[in-house]
C-alpha cells in the first residue's frame, strides 16, 4: 500500500496553515457543543422538567454515540477525505443544535445531542489525517496538540460567554444561532480544506464490507496502534470524566467547596490542556523516545494522586492539595495526544484515519465507564452523596487506572519487540531505540511498515 505524506522536514506554508486553520475551527465548534450544557445543566432540567439522572443522560449519550462512531468516521475519513467528513460533521452539529434549541419534550432533546453526538465525533480524526496528509511526520505531534488546543479554546467559550449569552438571549435564541453559526461554517469547509498539499493526488480507499473488517483489523493487529489505544485510555478518562460530569459534585459534595470554587477548580483542566498541551506536543515531536516516558510520569503520578484523594483520613483533602491534584490530573488531556502520534508512526498513510478512530475509541469507552459506573456506585440522590460515598464510587477510576496502566506496559512492549524485529529484517521503523532488560525477544506480530525513519 503506497504512502502520501508531506516530505520529512518540508516547510509548513502559508497555504497549508491555513487549511489546518479552517479545519480546527470545525474541532473548536465541536468541543463547544459537547461542553455547552454544562453551563445549562439547570435550565434544561426545568425546560425538559427532568431529574439528575436523566439529565446525566445527556453526557453519558453523547460520549456514547462519540465513542461509537470512532471506527466508522475512521473508515469514512480513509474513502471519502477529511474535507467531505468535516463539512458532514459541521452540517450535523448545526443540525442537532438548531433541534436542541427548540425542543422542548425530553425525547426530542436526546434525538438533538444524539446528532450532536455524531456530528462531534466525525471532527478529530477528519483533523488528524489532514495533519497527516499535510505536515512533515516530525511535525505531527505538534499540530495534534494544537488541535486539542483549539478544542479548549471551545471549551472555554462555552463557560462564561456562553452563561452571558443564554442569560441575555435566552434559551431558543443562543442555541439557534450556535446551530446556524456551524450549519453556515460547513461551506467554509468545503471552500477551503484541501485533503492533500496541492500537486498531490488525493488518495482513498474504496472498500467493500469484507475489505472494511479486514482494514479495521489490519489496523488493529499493529501493535503500535494496540498500545495508541491504551496510552489514550489511560491517560484522558479521569480528567475528562471529572470535567464532563463528575468533578463538580465532588467537589462540592465531597470537598465542602463553594459552586464558584469549584468552578475555578475544575477551570485547571482547561487551562493546564490549553497551556501544556502545545509544549508536549513540541517535546515530543523533536524528541519521540520521549514520548511513553512521558506517559508512565503521568501514570505514576495520576497512581499517587487517587491514593492521596481516596485514602485521605475522613475524606475531605485540605483544598490546596484538592487543587494541586486537580492540576496534576489535567495533563492527562495533553498526554493523550501521544496516542495519536503512535498511530500515525506505524500505519500507512491510507490506514491512518482507522488508526486513528481505533486509538480515539479507547478514551471515550473508559469515560462512558465512567461516568457510568461512579454515577451506579454513588446511587440515590447525588446532592446528598457524602465523602465516604465519593470515596467508594471513585474507586471506579483507580481500577480503571490500573487496567490502563498495566495494558499499556504489555503492548508497549510488544510494540518495542516489534521494532527491533523490523529492524533486523531491515525495514525502516519509526523510532529509533534501544534494547533494555525488559524488552520482550522477537515477536512474531505483524510487521511495521512506517514511511520513513525519524
Amino acid at each position: 500500500m503506497s504512502s502520501v505524506a508531506a516530505p520529512l522536514g518540508a516547510r509548513t506554508g502559508r497555504r497549508t496553515l491555513l487549511i489546518w486553520t479552517a479545519a480546527a475551527v470545525v474541532y473548536l465548534l465541536a468541543v463547544f457543543h459537547r461542553s455547552s450544557l454544562g453551563v445549562a445543566g439547570l435550565e434544561a432540567a426545568d425546560r425538559f422538567h427532568i431529574g439528575s439522572a436523566a439529565l446525566g443522560t445527556f453526557t453519558v449519550l453523547q460520549i456514547g454515540v462519540y465513542a461509537a462512531m470512532q471506527v466508522p468516521t475512521g473508515l469514512l475519513v480513509d474513502r471519502f477525505g477529511p474535507r467531505a467528513v468535516l463539512t458532514t460533521a459541521a452540517a450535523f452539529m448545526g443540525v442537532g443544535q438548531l433541534l436542541f434549541a427548540v425542543a422542548s419534550a425530553f425525547p426530542l432533546a436526546l434525538l438533538a445531542r444524539a446528532t450532536l453526538g455524531m456530528g462531534d465525533a466525525m471532527t478529530f480524526v477528519s483533523v488528524l489525517r489532514l495533519c497527516a496528509a499535510h505536515f512533515p511526520r516530525d511535525r505531527y505531534a505538534t499540530y495534534t496538540a494544537l488541535t486539542a488546543a483549539f478544542g479548549m479554546v471551545g471549551n472555554l467559550a462555552a463557560t462564561v460567554p456562553l452563561t452571558l449569552l443564554l442569560d441575555s438571549a435566552g434559551w431558543t435564541a443562543t442555541f439557534a444561532a450556535a446551530g446556524a453559526l456551524t450549519s453556515c461554517y460547513a461551506l467554509v469547509v468545503a471552500l477551503r480544506v484541501r485533503d492533500t498539499p496541492r500537486g498531490t493526488p488525493a488518495q482513498t480507499t474504496a472498500l467493500s464490507a469484507r475489505e472494511v473488517a479486514q482494514h479495521v483489523r489490519a489496523a488493529w493487529s499493529v501493535p503500535g496502534t494496540r498500545l495508541g489505544f491504551w496510552v489514550h485510555f489511560s491517560t484522558m478518562f479521569a480528567p475528562s470524566s471529572l470535567g464532563l460530569l463528575w468533578g463538580f459534585p465532588y467537589l462540592v459534595q465531597a470537598q465542602g467547596m463553594t459552586a464558584a470554587q469549584a468552578g475555578s477548580v475544575l477551570s485547571l483542566l482547561v487551562l493546564v490542556a490549553l497551556v501544556l498541551g502545545p509544549a508536549i506536543g513540541e517535546l515530543t515531536a523533536r524528541h519521540p523516545t520521549a514520548r511513553l516516558p512521558f506517559v508512565w510520569a503521568y501514570l505514576g503520578t495520576a497512581t499517587a494522586v487517587w491514593a492521596v484523594l481516596l485514602g485521605w483520613p475522613g475524606g475531605v483533602v485540605p483544598k490546596p492539595l484538592v487543587v494541586v491534584a486537580i492540576g496534576l490530573l489535567s495533563i492527562g488531556g495533553p498526554a493523550s495526544s501521544i496516542a495519536f502520534a503512535l498511530a500515525r508512526d506505524y500505519n500507512p498513510i491510507a490506514r491512518v484515519g482507522t488508526a486513528t478512530g481505533v486509538v480515539n475509541v479507547g478514551g471515550f469507552c473508559a469515560i462512558t465507564v465512567t461516568c457510568l459506573s461512579v454515577g451506579v456506585l454513588l446511587g440515590g440522590n447525588t446532592a446528598d452523596a457524602t465523602p465516604a460515598d465519593f470515596r467508594v464510587a471513585f474507586l471506579a477510576i483507580a481500577v480503571l487506572l490500573v487496567l490502563g496502566t498495566w495494558r499499556t506496559w504489555v503492548w508497549w512492549r510488544r510494540a518495542r519487540a516489534a521494532v527491533f524485529a523490523a529492524r533486523e529484517r531491515g525495514e525502516a521503523v519509526p523510532v529509533r531505540i534501544r534494547r533494555r532488560v525488559f524488552d520482550l525477544p522477537a515477536l512474531p506480530v505483524a510487521e511495521v511498515r512506517p514511511e520513513r525513519v525519524a
